[in-house]
């Protein structure tokens, strides 16, 4: 039997914390530890299998800047499908449940995107950002032209994509 859920990070057992770990680094290689805890924070939706976890994706609240505002941005991170279920729909199940609590919760939803996981992403809206791309990093903004084209949108108030935006400060991958 398949489930979606969602919880918040401090509803998590144990045993759910290491299955995300798990499967994300089935799916990405192992992925390092300040890589790990971006995911960690906000709300998780989870598909389970009978009894076992197949897909992942996860929300958490960052700070983008753009055209003089600090938009409040539920950021997607770690979404993951065990590779023996994917291609079924279940990505797109995944994303409807944090979608909802984007458009309900902020003021933009946006992603760092590979080149596979972009289409999923196009296909459900998001839009890719077009403008330049920065981090506000504690030596100031710096560009991020390394990622520029893998960063993803959903407007829920309008936003310039090609203007610039600049992403919080964290450990780990910024975008």
């Amino acid at each position: 039997m398949l489930e979606l859920r969602t919880a918040h990070t401090a509803d998590l057992s144990d045993g759910c914390a290491a299955a995300i770990r798990e499967l994300l680094d089935g799916a990405f290689g192992k992925v390092p530890e300040d890589t790990y805890q971006n995911v960690l924070g906000g709300v998780h939706a989870l598909l389970v299998e009978d009894g076992a976890l197949i897909g992942h994706a996860s929300v958490v609240q960052r700070r983008m800047l753009h055209r003089g505002q600090a938009l409040r941005t539920g950021y997607i991170e770690g979404v993951a499908v065990r590779a023996d279920r994917r291609r079924r729909g279940h990505g797109g199940a995944l994303m409807s449940a944090l979608e909802r609590i984007v458009r309900g919760g902020y003021q933009l939803g946006a992603l760092g995107a590979s080149d596979d996981g972009a289409q999923l992403y196009v296909s459900r809206g998001w839009q890719r950002w077009r403008g330049p791309i920065a981090a506000l990093t504690p030596d100031g903004i710096r560009g991020t032209p390394d990622k520029a084209g893998a960063v993803y949108v959903l407007p829920v108030t309008p936003v310039d994509l090609s203007g610039e935006l600049v992403c919080d400060w964290r450990p780990g991958s910024v975008w």
